[in-house]
């Protein structure tokens, strides 16, 4: 079997490639709990293959994830500057605004109470913005996070029992 190919032997296109990490770990594992048991070792025998065409998949996949992790990181920033950008458009109509009414005493108390409101409330709808990247942002990177940990446990697992069944066979003098 061609390495670095999906196991059904298609090839995948545009956001048919997007192989979650995940779902190629969840495949692996089950690969790995339908394969042949050795007899009261309970070892599995699994095709070295196999393994390695999961792990192509697996480092096939990884630079994607890395990719929407740092466009998460750009659009979280372009989120942040476009709510600072709003906030001072904000600031400045008020501004004119306010300079507008004050030739008169009482239009110019009502404006720049109404201004006081105006900043305020965009201050804190910049502030709701740039809390809300954030935590998407974060949420993302979180999520992100689990899934490269898995995966690194997966791998770490896969590689530690070939190891192992490499070392039992060495010491039955299988070489």
């Amino acid at each position: 079997m061609e390495r670095g190919l999906p196991l059904d032997g298609s090839r995948r296109r545009g956001g048919e490639n997007k192989l979650q990490v995940s779902r190629i770990i969840d495949e692996l594992e089950n690969m790995i709990a339908t394969s042949s048991r050795i007899p009261m070792t309970g070892k599995v025998l699994v095709d070295d293959q196999l393994i390695l065409n999961y792990l192509d998949r697996i480092r096939t996949a990884l630079p994607e994830e890395i990719q929407q992790a740092k466009w998460l990181t750009k659009e979280r920033q372009r989120v942040i500057q476009d709510a600072e950008d709003e906030c001072q458009r904000m600031i400045e109509e008020t501004k004119s605004y306010v300079n507008k009414l004050s030739s008169e005493t009482e239009v110019y108390r009502l404006a720049q109470s109404q201004s006081e409101e105006i900043l305020a409330k965009a201050k804190q709808e910049a502030d709701e913005l740039k809390q809300g990247a954030c935590n998407y942002a974060d949420d993302v990177l979180q999520q992100m996070e689990h899934l490269l940990t898995r995966a690194a446990t997966t791998v770490r697992k896969g590689r530690d029992e070939l190891k192992m069944e490499s070392e039992r066979d060495l010491d039955r003098g299988e070489g």
